[in-house]
């Protein structure tokens, strides 16, 4: 876990739903006045963002009752303001997919159960036709569930997540390929910190997660992501 040595503890007063969190300094966050943290239990960071007002309902990948996030094998960023409230959210999970590969991970909702037969509805899909998802196999790191309040919108507060939870799954993991499934109009307005994309990453319908969504495939590599990493450790002051 890379957590940085000059961080102290960012607030005085640390929630209780995030006491067992780890502090993270990024210097975009300290001008912005918001106190990061990082952990690793999911039954915490449901309960954090089904507090959270406005904030949509967590996706399934994400929520231990339908997927199962060994220790591990993801963690969750939160942001805190001065008052402590929830100012933004992520998550990052990993995916061994060292015999199969991302878009039949898609394919098969095992992206989003852990048991499908189980807890999928029998009308749930997911179509993947992005080329780039059947040649990721390996060590995949998949982040989502990014939501940033609105008064901080547009001021790259996104830009900064991303950084943070890059060094977080470069130094846990060392991924294949870091990845996530973003709406078109994100890609549009642009998204620097992902190099890659393709259309139709996943074509979803979950019905009773009320989700119909048609989004593409983002990616950086893992090569990517080392040079990046190295670089921001030097850029970073």
């Amino acid at each position: 876990m890379m957590v940085d040595e000059r961080a102290a503890v960012l607030c005085a007063r640390i929630p209780v739903q995030v006491s067992r969190s780890i502090p993270i300094y990024d210097t975009m966050a300290d001008q912005k006045d918001i106190n990061l943290f990082v952990g690793f239990n999911f039954h915490e960071y449901v309960s954090i963002t089904g507090a959270t007002p406005t904030k949509g309902r967590t996706f399934p990948n994400f929520r231990p009752d339908r997927s199962t996030i060994r220790p591990g094998e993801g963690y969750w960023v939160i942001g805190l303001d001065k008052n402590n409230d929830v100012v933004l959210t992520n998550a990052t999970r990993l995916y061994d997919l060292s015999h199969s590969n991302f878009a039949e991970h898609l394919r098969s909702l095992r992206a989003f159960y852990s048991e499908p037969i189980t807890h999928a509805h029998h009308h749930d899909r997911c179509a993947c036709i992005a080329p780039a998802a059947e040649k990721m196999t390996g060590k995949i790191a998949y982040n989502g569930d990014l939501w940033v309040r609105r008064d901080l919108r547009g001021q790259g507060v996104s830009r900064m997540i991303a950084r943070v939870t890059r060094r977080i799954a470069y130094a846990m993991w060392a991924p294949d390929f870091l990845c996530a499934l973003v709406a078109r109009w994100r890609v549009d307005k642009g998204l620097p910190h992902y190099y890659h994309h393709e259309p139709n990453g996943s074509i979803l319908r979950l019905v009773r997660e009320n989700i119909a969504e048609d989004n593409w495939l983002v990616w950086v590599t893992g090569e990517e992501l080392k040079s990046e990493v190295r670089c921001d450790l030097f850029v970073v002051p």
